[in-house]
């Protein structure tokens, strides 16, 4: 599936590249559009990504018989709450200097999406996915939640998002897919950059859904949530 997986990166770094034309999205009262793509990332997180972790967890077992990592359960789970703290981190800090009116929020945050995006790549081109269909799932839900967080970030930069922001945030994802790709990383390795990915989604559909002043529509998160969670389900 080289050639598929290659096609939605490129897709991938098209969204992020494009999306402020793509779809037109309000900000307040929040657009539908939005509220559904955060429903759809949270079900295919919560039943494609956690439940593949379990697995993860499994061989990640087998290289950590001794020591003192042995006698922590739920090492994946462990990564996955540091990755959506390690995000919440970054947020918390890059709204504080924003408020201080340091210029060096942007660059906080290009860093932080760099990292989130290049994982998603490298995800996309490293995962043993089953099937064509199973690849296709992700590219969809995270190809919706790109558009949600292009909008996130237009938000706080405007003009440079435009200029720059995106154009970084494209090409990190064809970066992650190129080192996922052409090379093999530990099957350790993936898990934990699996299991960060999971807690930085999380993070990030919340952050973007629950502000009060956002006044999102729980009734289009429900309709992405129910309608993916089904689709999942029934494959």
């Amino acid at each position: 599936m080289f050639w598929l997986s290659l096609l939605f990166a490129i897709g991938f770094a098209l969204i992020h590249y494009f999306s402020g034309q793509l779809i037109h999205v309000r900000e307040t009262p929040r657009s539908r559009f939005l509220s559904l793509a955060g429903g759809v990332a949270v079900a295919y997180v919560f039943l494609h990504l956690l439940p593949e972790l379990n697995e993860y967890q499994q061989e990640l077992e087998g290289h950590l018989e001794s020591g003192l990592f042995a006698s922590i359960e739920n090492h994946i789970l462990v990564v996955s709450m540091l990755g959506l703290a390690v995000f919440y981190g970054l947020e918390r800090l890059a709204t504080q200097m924003k408020r201080r009116g340091n210029g060096s929020v942007f660059w906080i945050h290009m860093a932080l999406f760099i990292v989130y995006n290049f994982s998603i790549g490298y995800v996309l081109a490293e995962s043993e996915f089953d099937t064509a269909w199973a690849m296709t799932l992700y590219f969809v839900a995270l190809g919706i939640h790109f558009i949600t967080v292009d909008q996130g970030l237009r938000h706080h930069h405007q003009e440079l998002y435009d200029r720059r922001g995106r154009l970084w945030l494209s090409l990190a994802v064809l970066a992650g897919w190129s080192v996922g790709a052409f090379s093999a990383l530990h099957e350790v390795t993936l898990s934990m950059i699996v299991a960060f990915l999971a807690g930085g989604i999380i993070l990030n559909v919340m952050k973007e859904e629950l502000p009060e002043e956002r006044d999102s529509s729980f009734r289009a998160f429900a309709v992405g949530l129910i309608g993916y969670a089904l689709l999942l389900l029934a494959i």
